[in-house]
């Protein structure tokens, strides 16, 4: 007589098993190490960590199939994030455990490198594109998402803010320096940040004809080397074109004083790839979560949110982050 052994499910068990497989590889490790603050497609993390394609695709598959890697399309190509632990549900306090551990290891150096290789060239064709538009920037702006349909949102912001008397502002990245004359009007002094000459000349051009005399103009890189201080640092529609969004972040946290409020105007995540073409855009937009995130680690409060829906199908975000008043020793 033949006794047939029931098979046991291991439902339960298949989920766990999955998580420490995905976490039992030391290039797996190293793969959500470089993922901590930042996004990167298959070929950038093939360059990366030196292997090929193929190579790097089963591995983040192992990572996806265990929830530790989120996907997002850009346009044709798929970047690959840390997905978030929910601790509340089976794995998700070892998944927890398994990023802190993590975060406490180090990059091999020649990793770090290529990170910083990798982030040049996003930055270099950021920087190829306002070379060859500044002509035409309003125009390609308006494509998407011009000042005239999110002003008015920003500038209630600083309104609600109201800062005091002798405040002072910074803005990174002006564009063609059109939203200058509303910070100029509520600032006792502002400086305006730029890495492209043309670009900076607009804005000067700006300046000039509007009569702009508290506003200086600086030729500088915002994530190198500024010294600079200010109690409002506003970005508007210029995270999507920083090659290491979270990492500047903290770049922009360290231009606050304590108490200091970061006034970000980014487009909300999409999935419109010709933005990259037209309009220079590295990111396709930014998950609200994510932004939160980033500020949080770069030692920001989250404050106010507004949103504003476009026609064509895009939405804004308009982002209000805090330095704490008491945050004396900031980075």
């Amino acid at each position: 007589m033949n006794l047939r052994v029931p098979s046991i499910r291991h439902d339960d068990c298949d989920e766990l098993a999955a998580l420490c497989k995905a976490g039992g590889d030391p290039l797996r490790l190293n793969v959500l190490r470089a993922l901590a603050n930042d996004s990167f497609g298959v070929l950038e993390l093939a360059q990366i960590f030196g292997i090929g394609q193929s190579g790097m695709s089963h591995h983040l598959k192992v990572l996806a199939q265990a929830a530790l890697v989120a996907t997002r399309r850009e346009g044709n190509a798929i970047f690959y994030r840390r997905a978030l632990p929910h601790t509340d549900l089976l794995g998700g306090k070892l998944h927890a455990a398994l990023l802190e551990e993590v975060d406490n290891l180090t990059l091999p150096a020649e990793v770090q490198s290529r990170i910083a290789q990798v982030h040049g060239q996003r930055a270099a064709a950021s920087q190829d594109f306002f070379s060859r538009v500044a002509e035409k920037f309003r125009a390609q702006q308006d494509l998407i998402a011009g000042l005239p349909q999110y002003r008015e949102s920003v500038v209630a912001l600083l309104e609600k803010l109201s800062f005091s008397e002798g405040a002072t502002a910074i803005e990174v990245g002006p564009g063609d320096g059109a939203f200058l004359p509303e910070l100029a009007r509520r600032f006792t002094q502002v400086t305006a940040l730029d890495n492209s000459p043309a670009m900076l000349e607009l804005a000067r051009q700006v300046c000039e004809r509007e009569t702009l005399a508290n506003v200086s103009l600086q030729l500088a890189d915002a994530l190198n080397g500024v010294r600079l201080k200010a109690d409002c640092v506003v970005l508007n529609m210029v995270l999507h074109h920083f090659a290491a969004p979270a990492e500047a972040l903290k770049h922009m946290a360290d231009l606050l004083q304590p108490g200091g409020s970061l006034l970000v105007t980014e487009l909300c995540s999409h999935n419109q790839s010709w933005a990259r073409e037209a309009c220079g855009d590295l990111w396709l937009g930014f998950e609200q979560d994510d932004l939160a995130r980033w500020a949080t680690a770069a030692g920001l409060v989250p404050g106010e949110s507004l949103y504003v829906g476009l026609r064509n199908g895009f939405q804004i975000q308009v982002r209000h982050f805090q330095r704490p008043a008491g945050d004396t020793h900031h980075r």
